[in-house]
């Protein structure tokens, strides 16, 4: 019994201690202890220390606690010194050295879980690995937070491709594809691959701001561009997927007939050239990510040894064929720069190297980016940098003083001086700033020794009392000057500010606006049908749904009756009103070359009775056309006119009659007095008064509008050959075809019928809306 209770003694002892380290540990902040922010940089931190070092040494401070505080800035700078610790310590609140202590604690913490895990979820039977501290321990060195990755992550991508995977709690798809992403992680973070893992339920804005609604996605991250994987989760796909993220054109085959072309870029392009000679058919994915990381500062080539031609290369660079081997290329192309070879070169070696070699021998500054690396601002004393500068002219070939200024760098390369040059002709201001103002220097080449001061351009200089020629003597009053910059840096004594250099290379506006615009549209593109489709979902369904009515309307309006169309849409606003110059209606020949519905033509009379309803009170943009006839001459006129107009008996907005002249003359004759340009009307004292023959004329009668056309029968063959069917052709005689007597016995050889032989063209002109229109008043009413 007292063994059982020292046992428990024991292990509440162990528990409280280690309760008071965790609090201790959480206690413990060593941004706080330092004094410094989150944010600070390394330089920050140290100074800091330097500081509070000196301050509670306990040699120096007397003060009974300055040693536990000691102990805490060695600690907390020791922490926050070393990256990976101080990134532990920011993501999870340990720097990583309680990792023995969590393994611990681990295993006497599995003795009372081992009940619980197998009995309710036996993950080695089942293979589901569902405990999150376990499945997620390969994981948590990857994993982004939103600042994270806008701040580090999206910068970082201009210069390396990154590989993400999302993932979320309780994803059995995860579980599936993890051992395959473990070993293409540990592959591709090898060559240079930036690698992340966001976690949706714990970072649902970041998972949202990368269009990630799914678990588990695979996605790429170039230039600050996301592009989605679609492809099976395998090691080949991933791995051509983050090869297909890379541009096109980062490597240039090379072969005999092109190498000289390629290696002679640096004077345009301004940058070493990098040949690879490998033995594999294909670029090394190696390569390509090095090329992607310095296209900025290199130009990257690549010859295949086992083609046919490469032999050439091979023997004049005098190249081991069975190990890959790096050149260098500067401004001579005959001998590289520098060589490296081995095989299965890592790429820490291969960033070294061209580290080394990211600058010409005596590079030209065509921007103020490169200035400032090349000709860095003085730090200290002990960290002096000189520029000597070469204002030369522009030429297409390598000038005498430019070889001799060259050869003068080659030989004496130093870490403290950097060889530049400058074509006076592009960059006039800077040149005018170093050169004293004298004729000696102007077309020829000049040369000057800068230090820079400050970011704002202010610099000191001494530029060379004689125009540099190359000539031996150039070359020893120069070096000499290098020699006394070493023991007196007060030779340079002349200052000034350098204006900021013209960015050279930089695309002209139309190209850049083309490169934005095809970005733009290649962005819109993979937006749409890959990477946020769902977020397109509303703008899609809304096109379609406009769409849909769209032709749905067309559709129904196509199969819907013409009538209704035609009366829900009166032709009333389509006529042109020639004396007010008002929107009148018209009837467009559509009308006319509707097909009849009927196979006659239905023609009423005009009475008192049908009188009001087939004219006065007629519908908005319809008419009436009357024939005017006897009794003597109603069945022959009627065929005729039945065979004239049937072609137009298809257009709802027409109706057709007959008038009977024996019983309403006075109607129509108060009608024809309105007739303006027509023969007046005899009064009723003319004795051939009741004798006048109206038969055949035809009036399209305009209820609505209060408005009339007349159509004229011809009287001989000369005027049927003239313009028929307009009010303003009436002639001197109103009454053509009059005659004295009866209507049957005037009318001769000529047939009754051809009175109306040209009503058919009236009415396409009466459609058109180019016959004249005799308004009245109002109607008058028909005995």
């Amino acid at each position: 019994m007292e063994v059982k209770k020292l046992s428990i003694s024991w292990q509440f002892l162990i528990v409280l201690v280690l309760i008071l380290q965790i609090l201790s540990a959480l206690d413990f902040d060593p941004y706080r202890v330092l004094g410094v922010s989150r944010t600070a940089s390394q330089a920050d931190i140290k100074k800091a220390y330097k500081k509070l070092a000196r301050e509670w040494h306990p040699d120096k401070n007397k003060d009974p606690g300055a040693e536990d505080k000691f102990i805490q800035i060695s600690k907390a700078y020791e922490i926050l010194s070393n990256e990976e610790k101080r990134s532990n310590y920011d993501h999870y609140g340990d720097a990583g050295e309680n990792q023995g202590y969590k393994k611990q604690q681990q295993q006497q913490e599995y003795r009372f879980r081992h009940f619980h895990e197998n009995f309710y979820f036996d993950e080695s039977f089942f293979h589901f690995p569902f405990n999150s501290e376990r499945r997620d321990s390969i994981d948590e060195k990857y994993l982004l937070h939103f600042s994270h990755y806008v701040n580090e992550v999206v910068p970082d991508s201009f210069k390396k491709p990154y590989l993400i995977k999302i993932t979320s709690d309780w994803c059995f798809s995860c579980i599936h594809i993890e051992p395959v992403w473990k070993e293409v992680v540990q592959e591709l973070e090898g060559l240079g691959v930036g690698i992340g893992v966001v976690h949706a339920g714990y970072e649902r804005r970041l998972a949202h701001h990368l269009g990630a609604h799914s678990t588990p996605s695979i996605l790429g991250i170039i230039n600050g561009k996301v592009s989605f994987f679609h492809n099976a989760v395998v090691r080949e796909n991933l791995r051509q997927f983050v090869e297909s993220l890379l541009p096109g054109n980062l490597v240039e085959k090379v072969t005999n007939k092109n190498y000289v072309r390629f290696l002679s870029g640096w004077q345009q392009e301004n940058k070493p050239h990098v040949l690879l000679f490998d033995q594999m058919p294909v670029v090394p994915l190696l390569y390509k990510l090095t090329a992607f990381a310095y296209k900025d500062y290199l130009s990257f080539g690549y010859v295949y040894v086992g083609l046919r031609g490469a032999e050439e290369l091979t023997r004049q660079y005098n190249i081991n064929v069975h190990a890959p081997t790096l050149l260098i290329f500067k401004e001579h192309i005959n001998k590289p720069a520098d060589v490296i070879q081995g095989r299965g070169m890592k790429k820490q070696v291969i960033d070294d190297f061209i580290t080394q070699n990211k600058y010409l021998l005596a590079a030209r500054l065509t921007s103020q980016k490169l200035f400032h690396e090349l000709c860095p601002v003085k730090r200290s004393h002990r960290q002096r940098k000189y520029c000597v500068v070469l204002l030369t002219a522009e030429a297409t070939k390598l000038s005498q003083p430019f070889e001799a200024f060259l050869s003068f760098a080659l030989a004496n390369t130093q870490d403290t001086v950097r060889f530049v040059h400058v074509y006076s002709s592009r960059q006039q201001e800077f040149a005018n700033t170093l050169l004293p103002d004298s004729d000696v220097f102007r077309g020829k080449s000049a040369v000057s020794i800068l230090e820079r001061r400050n970011t704002a351009g202010r610099v000191v200089f001494k530029t060379l009392e004689d125009p540099w020629t190359g000539s031996e003597s150039d070359k020893f009053i120069l070096l000499g000057y290098l020699d006394q910059l070493r023991k007196d840096p007060a030779l340079l004594s002349s200052e000034a500010v350098l204006p900021d250099l013209t960015d050279e290379l930089a695309p002209v506006f139309l190209l850049r606006w083309l490169y934005s615009a095809s970005e733009y549209i290649s962005d819109c593109w993979d937006s749409i049908f890959h990477n946020n489709w769902r977020e397109m979902m509303p703008l899609l369904s809304l096109i379609f749904s406009a769409l849909f009515i769209l032709f749905g309307t067309v559709i129904m309006q196509a199969f819907s009756d013409s009538n209704d169309e035609r009366e829900s849409n009166p032709p009333d606003k389509q006529e042109v009103h020639e004396k007010s110059g008002k929107t009148e209606p018209t009837f467009s020949k559509e009308n006319s070359s509707k097909i009849p519905k009927k196979g006659f033509v239905e023609v009423t009379e005009l009475t008192d009775v049908t009188y009001t309803s087939n004219l006065v009170r007629l519908r908005p943009g319809h008419m009436n056309v009357v024939l005017i006839l006897s009794n003597s001459t109603k069945t022959s006129l009627l065929q005729k006119f039945a065979l004239e107009v049937y072609t137009f008996t298809g257009s709802s907005c027409l109706h057709f009659s007959f008038l009977s002249l024996d019983k309403h003359r006075e109607w129509l004759e108060y009608l024809l007095e309105f007739a303006q340009d027509a023969a007046p009307i005899p009064n009723q004292y003319d004795k051939h008064f009741m004798d006048r023959d109206y038969t055949g004329y035809v009036l399209a009668l305009n209820g609505h509008k209060k408005y009339f056309c007349l159509f004229k029968p011809q009287k001989t063959v000369e005027e049927e050959e003239a313009a028929i069917g307009s009010c303003s052709d009436l002639d001197s005689s109103l009454h053509l075809g009059e005659s004295r007597g009866k209507s049957s016995s005037a009318l001769g050889s000529r047939p009754i019928k051809g009175k109306l032989s040209k009503l058919s063209l009236w009415m396409e002109r009466l459609l058109e809306g180019s016959l004249q229109r005799f308004y009245i008043p109002s109607w008058p009413e028909l005995d």
